[in-house]
């Protein structure tokens, strides 16, 4: 298939102030509400007369929340925080047959995660997202994007006891990955996210990510929209390979890092669409507008405004919740700054940006 397409333009609001467009968006977690966590608990307490439908509704609840606070901070595609979702692997090894749980594992420090394994061969029994994006979707006046975890990192951070090698699983699970998307597209979806942070860290991979991708995007119509997400690591390590990607959007963590690798990006010339983090997760200190339009300017280094997309560096679960909301929101008004300085040619697109310190 060919990509990148040019599907950005139906994600434009109407009555969008300014002649230049930048794509404001989100990774996709935010913070829970506290008493979602408590109903989490709830449920599982065998003295609690609080039911699973108890718990749907309290998960409904959050997602018409959370879907809220994303409109309201002036973001231009929303999603709902993966309110229903534990973690980025385990939500989906519950739905998939063939992996199963044996306990927590560590992996840093004191902390422990519920690494699952594939024990038999993966199979697709009943949506995965769907009911989740039917909901968001009509809770929304703006679109919805659905963030998805990419078959590399659901391979890659499970114990594989089932194939000769991960790169037969991962290719399953693209395989996989590939009717969940066209189920979400028959029900609406135009914005897919695939998360593979596992790919920065382990970069030689980068071909079997590539295949992967291909097999994921067949059959999906060029008007949908297809992100990569990637984060934590050395890009150059996978740079120019991901210009190959069959992906109309590179979604990239470069704030943390005070964009000491934006360099890699600017020879070959990027070939997709770049959705830059703007902010960064791993600070519980809201972002000046003004710092934050210095960060969107960086973007301008390596793709011009109809191909940069404004997010933050990943998601922002981990963040307190007002926090979470103080960056998305100085982060659109930041976005729409920039865009008017664009229109007003005070910002000058053949003089070079600094590169940060």
């Amino acid at each position: 298939m060919s990509r990148p397409a040019d599907n950005r333009a139906q994600f434009r609001p109407e009555d969008h102030p300014n002649d230049s467009f930048l794509l404001t968006t989100v990774v996709g977690s935010y913070p829970k509400p506290k008493w979602l966590n408590r109903a989490d608990d709830l449920v599982d307490d065998p003295d609690s007369k609080f039911s699973e439908e108890n718990l749907k509704e309290a998960h409904d609840d959050a997602a018409r929340v959370i879907t809220h606070e994303h409109e309201r901070c002036g973001l231009d595609t929303v999603v709902d925080g993966e309110v229903r979702r534990n973690e980025m692997v385990e939500y989906f090894a519950e739905r998939i047959d063939g992996y199963e749980f044996n306990g927590p594992v560590k992996v840093w420090g004191h902390n422990y995660f519920d690494k699952p394994s594939v024990s038999a061969e993966v199979a697709y029994d009943e949506p995965w997202l769907v009911d989740e994006f039917e909901f968001t979707n009509n809770v929304a006046s703006k679109p919805v994007k659905v963030p998805i975890t990419g078959p590399y990192t659901l391979g890659n951070w499970a114990f594989n006891e089932a194939y000769d090698t991960e790169e037969e699983l991962v290719y399953e699970l693209a395989d996989l990955v590939n009717i969940e998307i066209e189920r979400l597209v028959d029900a609406g979806a135009q914005y897919i996210q695939i998360d593979e942070p596992a790919l920065a860290t382990t970069p030689d991979d980068h071909a079997i990510v590539g295949e992967a991708l291909d097999r994921i995007v067949s059959g999906i119509d060029e008007d949908v929209r297809i992100g990569l997400h990637v984060c934590y690591g050395d890009y150059s390590r996978i740079y120019p390979e991901l210009n190959d990607y069959p992906v109309d959007e590179v979604d990239l963590e470069l704030c943390n890092g005070n964009y000491e690798q934006i360099d890699v990006f600017s020879e070959p010339e990027f070939v997709p669409d770049l959705a830059l983090g703007v902010v960064d997760v791993h600070t519980a200190e809201v972002e000046p507008v003004d710092e934050i339009k210095e960060n969107i300017k960086q973007g301008l280094k390596i793709v011009p405004p109809e191909r940069l997309t404004i997010s933050p560096d990943c998601g922002v679960k981990l963040l307190p919740r007002d926090v979470a909301y103080g960056k998305m929101e100085n982060m659109v008004e930041a976005t729409r700054q920039v865009e008017a300085e664009l229109d007003s040619g005070e910002i000058d697109l053949e003089e070079p940006v600094p590169t940060a310190d």
